[in-house]
């Protein structure tokens, strides 16, 4: 998750916890949304390895796979402690690159994209995921050291500016999207009702434990989302998706 330093803040929550519901689901539909377009990629660089099992499903496919995170709590062996504004590889190194839930983490926003692209060759692949719409932004933003959240639009707008050929944006979370904006609602409320401060950014945060009833629904739901993935963007949801490609030739 942490591509880039924040002050006070340090690794994912899926250090503590990384079978939580959100982070299977999340690698699920990443999944389904990015597999046909990256394909079977011989070098692949995975930013912010630390923050769940984002990868996974890639790792059988790639001829090798590199892990990068800025906390090395969250590397395994042969994992490269780094930044993803100051990525410590040459230029076109890897045919895919996977930053899910990282450049929220990174200021400015332009170096991070700008280094993702550049590790990338003429004609790699580039996934993100990032948090959607900033009037969701909660305490739950400043505990992990984020400095927006996203639209579409706006991601797609990030990837382009970076030089990269957008193939597909979407929404993710659909189904689960009401249960996310009344919790999202309810917070900014109750934090003008009580007029707290901004939280500030948590070394490892942790994350709201939710009942093993509620963790199946959730599930569940994003089983939802995964067989409407398998055919169509989603209009709304809590997370944004986009995969991109680095154009072999530049004008």
């Amino acid at each position: 998750m942490d591509a880039q330093t924040v002050a006070g803040h340090g690794g994912s929550a899926s250090i503590l916890q990384a079978d939580y519901w959100w982070y299977r689901v999340r690698a699920d539909l990443l999944r389904t949304v990015l597999a046909d377009h990256v394909g079977r990629p011989g070098r692949l660089l995975d930013v912010g390895s630390a923050d769940g099992p984002s990868v996974d499903w890639l790792r059988g496919h790639a001829r090798q796979h590199v892990a990068l995170d800025v906390d090395p709590r969250g590397l395994g062996p042969g994992g490269v402690c780094g930044s993803a504004t100051a990525l410590p590889f040459a230029d076109g190194t890897f045919d895919a690159v996977g930053a899910f839930d990282v450049v929220e983490h990174c200021d400015p926003e332009d170096l991070a994209m700008s280094e993702l692209a550049r590790v990338l060759r003429p004609g790699g692949t580039l996934m993100i995921s990032v948090p959607a719409y900033q009037w969701a932004w909660s305490e739950f933003d400043d505990a992990n050291g984020h400095h927006r959240r996203y639209t579409r639009a706006r991601a797609v707008a990030a990837c382009e500016r970076a030089g990269l050929r957008v193939d597909r944006a979407t929404y993710a979370f659909c189904a689960v999207f009401p249960f996310f904006a009344a919790q999202r609602v309810a917070s900014r409320v109750s934090g003008a009702l009580s007029r707290r401060t901004a939280t500030t950014p948590a070394d490892v945060v942790e994350l709201p434990q939710v009942p093993a009833l509620l963790d199946r629904v959730f599930t569940a739901l994003g089983r939802v989302d995964r067989r409407l993935l398998a055919r169509h963007d989603l209009p709304f949801g809590s997370s944004v998706v986009v995969v991109a490609t680095k154009p072999r030739t530049t004008d």
